[in-house]
């Protein structure tokens, strides 16, 4: 009965964190989207932070420059672990 009982603890802990992480992902998910998109389409605001986000030009680069790289880096992941397996 007590091994129930922590089973219950644990889920409710493992759940939490799920949650927890899937909105901690979401709500960065929507800032960075923002930050890459919608803050270009938007005229020019007030706010100093929202128009130096809107300014930079940096973010806007950097998602479709990575997709190559990660590309190669699991590419090159796949590799290693076929020369691994097979030495």
């Amino acid at each position: 009965m007590r091994k129930l009982k922590y089973h219950s603890v644990a889920k409710k802990s493992t759940d939490f964190w799920g949650w927890f992480f899937v909105m901690f992902g979401s709500v960065f998910f929507v800032a960075f989207l923002y930050a890459t998109i919608v803050s270009k389409l938007l005229p020019p605001l007030q706010n100093p932070i929202l128009t130096a986000i809107q300014r930079d030009s940096y973010y806007c680069f950097l998602v479709p420059l990575t997709l190559p790289v990660l590309v190669l880096a699991v590419y090159f992941h796949w590799l290693s672990m076929k020369l691994f397996k097979h030495a």
